[in-house]
Formats: structure tokens, C-alpha cells, sequence
């Protein structure tokens, strides 16, 4: 454009005052490790009561314990209980699931469920084993040490792992970082957890067909071969006995689910299920006949285990590497599970404080024998269902665990193995949620490849080879959405000064010789490139476009930055180059709406100075009425060589 008049501008974007470099520093560590500002609450306040405050911050119980009443503990005593008659088949079903003596799962279920009691924000989370961090622990150790010819050491390696998942876990409560686990989208868990369950429910076709040799492999085709390669040792008296519990367990399943009122139906169907099962055989001598039982379970309480770690042994890595993926695996589905169950009361979960909570009950539980624990859904669900008030249903939960530890193990002796497998593969179907892959597949098809690619992943390869597929196709998303952002042709709402997405509102105007322009992301160097290339190409379409139609020529390209929150050096560069193309053109830049962020940036840079402080709007309102002012002006080949204000509502 050759003309050059001078304007006033209605309303002057404003540039905010600069902040000092240390401060600026301060603010962005405030806003990204604390942005629900944890300090609020000891502002104002004298020495003792901060002290106060921040032991019931870090120990929750010191805060509700002392308004806890009667009535509150007649209903966590029944929940407890309740959660507890799950809890005791569960563990002893999960223990095997990942290869470590039974008693190990009750262990489980004493020690971390008073720790979390003490540490924990959440009042409905029921703390204890699960299935998919057991085939976790099974599959990655497995391949180090079997299980079945060195016990001993396996069992270290899993107490091992155990540490240091709770280490990783604490670590990332006390630094702040539970961010890192959102990298596990909703998508990717469905299709992770479906997978895993899938995996899991094939495995224990084992236990359902009497066979004593199986792979330590989890994928389909390997599962598969080994099932069928073994059609001579099928045992049909297992068989039998498996899918009549199997049925059971579904049926009160079912009854629960369609009267929310029997919860505790399903609730007591494992321990019913584990009860039966174990007097038929002891009546029967069914273990005469080849169905495999249980045998002896030690009597008393968790013995100490620190000296069991194994910090010296050769296979110390897989033992880390285990437990930092079980570890983010626990604390995505444990943090998920209080966070679904705290909105049915309206209460607030804090992300960091759980997964402290977390990393302190590992620790400890490996220090006494227990292995990877952390708020599975079907037990926090029956505890829910149970009217629980607060933690103390864990409480009650470990103490009924104690008495069995104490007094009752000798009475699962005779506990048929193909019992446990009906109760893990009755678990594993309610994963298994092919609702939310259909509703992922309406409402977003790449969440839903990125659903489906994880439990593909995982069935016919490996629980790792679908988490790190589902990951990375979960990154290479967001690297995609920041590495090529939309950029949208707005157009006039008619009647109004509304400017919006033409391709949204098919009724909105092109402004005549304006091409107006939205990028809808920040500008950094991973994109600068491409936007570069992507504003050219408007342009080049745009002015072919009038050619085609011989309508008036285009002179003004104006950019709304409104959703432009931050702009980096590359993408600066990016703007000066878009500009001095737009000058070869004999065209305009103008810029909209730019942020505080951005502004601060532009005038540093000098860009303001290059573009011109009066080509810069507070709206694209009053870019396109100052670029129609222009359009008029030139037009009537009035030159204006005074200051000249106009109506910013002028824009047709």
C-alpha cells in the first residue's frame, strides 16, 4: 500500500508494564507447579497455627479426625467390613495373578490401607491390590527371573519394584509434578485397561483348565498356543467348577448393577464363591482328582521385608524400570478412581497429596511384605456403595484382613486355584469398556485410534509395547495440534460486529478486500514455519479467488492473535517475514486482539515499530473499520493528511 494517512485509535492496545526477570521466573514456577496456590491458607497467620496447618496439610487425618462421630464409624464399620470380604479372595487372586506366594495379597491389604488412612484426601478410595499392576509386575520380572524355579529372588525383585514405585510416586506429590501422569489420556487408559484385562482374562484359561505348564508370555498368539498345544491336559472337572463360579459371580454382578440397593450381593459373591468352593473340595478330595489348590498359608501378621530389597542385585534396573511404569500406571487409575467417586459427594481431591499418600504406602508396604497397592474401582466402588464416611473404612478393612491373617488362613487351604481365576476374569470384564471406545469413536476418532492402538498393543504384543504405542501416539497428537495449529477466514455475523469462522458460521461475510485471518495457538519455532507457509497460501487462494470472480482486488490482511497466548523469537522472525511478503504484495498487515504476552514481545523486538503502532487493534472490529475507512478514503481519492478519528462501528 503507498498511502500512508495517520489514525487515532479508538482503543489503543495497551503494552503492560515489564516485570523484572526474577519475578517473571518466580511467577511461571507459581503457575505451573502451584496453581491451586497451596499457601493461601497460611497466609495472615501467626507461627503455631501454620505449624498446625501444614501437619494437617501433609497427615489429612490430623485435620477431620477430631470431628469424627459415632455415626460416622457405624457406617465405615459396615463398609469396612464389606470391603474386606473382597478383599481377602481379591488378594489372594492377584498375588497369583503376579506369580508371588498368596499370603503376599492378604500382606497387601494391611499395612498400605493404614497408611493411606493417615495421608490420604480421599473418603471413598478402598486401597489394595489390582490386577492390571500384578500382569505389570508378572510380565516385566517374569523375563528376568522365573518365578518358578527362583521364587525367592522373584519375590525381592517385587518388593523391590514395589519401593521404588512408591519412591517415583512421592516424589512426584512432593515435587509437584503429577502433571506428568495426565500424559496417560482418558483414551489411552480405556484401551490400556481393556487391553490389559483381555490379557489378563486369557491367562486364566489356565487356572479354568487344570493346566500346571504355562507360558510366561501375554500375547494372544502365544496364550492361544499354549492353550492349545495342551488340549490333552484339559481338565473337565475344572472346567466345570470354574464356569459355574464364573457364572455366579456375573449373574450377582448383574444383579447389583440393575439394583443399586443389593451392592453388597456382589460384594460377597468372591468370598461366597471362595467358601463353597473350598468346603466341595475338602468334601470331595477333589485334589486327589488333579483340581489344584491353594495348600498351606502362613498364620501372623506381615513379617518385615527391608532386608529382603534387593538394592545389590544384578537385576536392580528391571526392578526400577518396573516399578516407575507400575507406578505411573497405580497413580493414573488410583488419582482417577478418588477423583470420579469425590464428585458424587462434592468434595475436592488433591492430585499432589494422593499421590504422596501413595508413594508413603508403598514404601512402607514393601518394608513389610507387601507388594504395588493403590485404589483399585471395583472395591472403591463397594465401599461407596457401603455409605462410607470417611478413611476409616480402610481401617476397619486391615484390621478384619489382621484377624484373618491371624486365625483364619488355615481354612483356605483346601481353596480351589480355578476359584480365583473365576474371580479375577469376573473382575477383568468390568475393564474391559467397549461403551466409552464407542463413544470415543463419535465423538473423537483420534482418541479413539489412540484407544484402539493401545489395546491392539497390548493383546498382540506386550502390556509395555501397547502403553509406549499408546503414549506416543498420545504425544505425537499434541506435538501435531502444537507443530501444525488451525488458522481459520473469519467473516462478519451480519448485522452485528461479531466476527467469526466462516467454515462454523456459514452466514457470516467476507469483509470486501480484507482477507482477516485467526491463528488458534501459540507461535513458537515448532510452528513458525508452517504458518508461515499456511498465511502465504490464504493469501495466494484469497486474491485468486477475486481474480476468478473480478471483484475488487485485496489490500488488507489482518491477523486476530486473540488465541495467541505466547510468541517465541522463531515466531516473530515468522511475523517480519509474513510482512515483507505482504509488502511485495502492495498489501496491508494489520494485527487484532494481540496478548499481554505477546505485545511485550512485538515491542521489544521492535516489530511494533516495523508494522506501525496504528496498524495494531484492540478488536478485529476496528481493524476492519479502520481498514474500510481506508478503502472508502482511497477510493474518493481524498488524500487525509490530518489526524483523523472514526466510528468503530463503521465497518460496512
Amino acid at each position: 500500500m503507498g498511502n500512508n494517512y495517520n489514525y487515532e485509535c479508538p482503543h489503543p492496545v495497551a503494552i503492560p508494564p515489564a516485570k523484572p526477570f526474577i519475578e517473571s521466573i518466580k511467577s511461571g514456577i507459581e503457575e505451573t507447579l502451584f496453581p491451586d496456590d497451596p499457601f493461601r491458607q497460611f497466609k495472615n497467620q501467626p507461627a503455631s497455627r501454620k505449624l498446625i496447618l501444614g501437619l494437617q496439610y501433609f497427615v489429612p487425618v490430623l485435620e477431620w479426625a477430631p470431628r469424627y462421630t459415632f455415626e460416622f464409624f457405624k457406617a465405615d464399620l459396615i463398609a469396612g467390613i464389606t470391603i474386606a470380604s473382597l478383599a481377602v479372595p481379591q488378594g489372594i487372586s492377584y498375588a497369583s495373578l503376579a506369580n508371588l506366594p498368596p499370603i503376599i495379597g492378604l500382606y497387601s491389604s494391611v499395612v498400605p490401607p493404614l497408611v493411606y488412612a493417615m495421608l490420604g484426601s480421599s473418603k471413598d478410595l478402598a486401597v489394595g491390590t489390582v490386577a492390571v499392576a500384578s500382569l505389570l509386575i508378572a510380565s516385566m520380572l517374569g523375563k528376568e527371573v522365573n518365578p518358578n524355579e527362583n521364587p525367592k529372588l522373584y519375590l525381592q525383585l517385587a518388593l523391590t519394584a514395589t519401593f521404588f514405585a512408591g519412591i517415583f510416586q512421592a516424589a512426584l506429590g512432593f515435587l509437584r509434578l503429577g502433571f506428568i501422569v495426565d500424559f496417560l489420556s482418558h483414551a489411552t487408559i480405556v484401551g490400556f485397561m481393556g487391553g490389559a484385562a483381555t490379557v489378563v482374562c486369557l491367562q486364566q484359561l489356565k487356572g479354568i483348565l487344570g493346566l500346571v505348564r504355562f507360558t510366561h508370555e501375554t500375547d494372544l498368539v502365544s496364550v492361544m498356543r499354549s492353550i492349545f498345544s495342551q488340549t490333552h491336559q484339559w481338565r473337565w472337572e475344572s472346567g466345570v467348577l470354574g464356569c459355574c463360579f464364573l457364572f455366579f459371580l456375573i449373574l450377582t454382578r448383574y444383579v447389583s448393577k440393575r439394583k443399586p440397593g443389593f451392592f453388597w450381593i456382589s460384594a460377597m459373591a468372591p468370598l461366597t464363591s471362595v467358601v463353597v468352593a473350598s468346603v466341595l473340595v475338602y468334601l470331595t478330595r477333589a485334589e486327589q482328582d488333579g483340581i489344584q489348590i491353594i495348600g498351606q498359608l502362613k498364620k501372623g501378621l506381615n513379617p518385615p521385608s527391608v532386608s529382603e530389597l534387593a538394592f545389590g542385585s544384578p537385576h536392580l534396573m528391571a526392578a526400577v524400570k518396573t516399578g516407575i511404569i507400575t507406578g505411573v500406571i497405580a497413580l493414573a487409575e488410583g488419582v482417577a478412581v478418588g477423583r470420579s467417586f469425590s464428585m458424587f459427594k462434592n468434595y475436592h481431591i488433591d492430585g499432589n497429596k494422593e499421590m504422596i499418600a501413595f508413594g508413603m504406602m508403598n514404601i512402607a508396604g514393601s518394608c513389610t511384605s507387601c507388594y504395588l497397592t493403590t485404589g483399585p474401582f471395583s472395591r472403591t466402588a463397594v465401599n461407596f456403595n457401603a455409605g462410607c464416611k470417611t478413611a476409616v473404612s480402610n481401617i476397619v478393612m486391615a484390621t478384619a484382613v489382621m484377624i484373618t491373617l491371624l486365625f483364619l488362613t488355615p481354612l483356605f487351604h483346601y481353596t480351589p486355584l480355578v476359584v480365583l481365576s473365576s474371580i479375577i476374569i469376573a473382575a477383568m470384564l468390568g475393564l474391559i469398556d467397549y461403551e466409552a471406545a464407542i463413544g470415543l469413536w463419535k465423538v473423537d476418532k483420534c482418541d479413539f485410534i489412540v484407544c484402539i492402538s493401545a489395546y491392539i498393543g497390548v493383546v498382540f504384543g506386550s502390556v509395555e509395547i501397547g502403553l509406549v504405542i499408546a503414549v506416543a501416539i498420545s504425544l505425537l497428537r499434541m506435538l501435531m495440534s502444537v507443530a501444525r495449529p488451525r488458522t481459520f477466514l473469519l467473516g462478519n455475523i451480519p448485522n452485528s460486529m461479531i466476527y467469526r469462522s466462516i467454515d462454523q458460521y456459514p452466514i457470516a461475510d467476507n469483509v470486501p478486500g480484507v482477507l482477516i485471518l485467526q491463528i488458534d495457538a501459540p507461535v513458537y519455532f515448532a510452528n513458525a514455519n508452517y504458518l508461515r507457509e499456511r498465511i502465504s497460501r490464504w493469501i495466494y487462494e484469497e486474491e485468486e479467488k477475486l481474480k476468478s470472480k473480478g471483484g475488487s482486488s485485496l489490500q488488507y490482511v489482518i491477523l486476530d492473535l486473540s488465541a495467541v497466548g505466547s510468541i517465541d523469537t522463531s515466531g516473530i522472525s515468522m511475523l517480519e517475514e509474513v510482512k515483507k511478503n505482504i509488502d511485495r504484495r502492495d498489501l496491508r498487515l494489520v494485527l487484532a486482539n494481540p496478548r499481554s504476552e505477546v505485545i511485550k514481545k512485538l515491542e521489544k523486538s521492535k516489530f511494533m515499530e516495523s508494522i506501525g503502532r496504528e496498524w495494531i487493534y484492540l478488536t478485529v472490529g476496528e481493524a476492519v473499520a479502520a481498514c474500510n475507512f481506508m478503502l472508502h478514503t482511497s477510493k474518493s481519492n481524498n488524500p487525509v493528511t490530518d489526524t483523523v478519528e472514526f466510528d468503530a462501528h463503521d465497518n460496512v
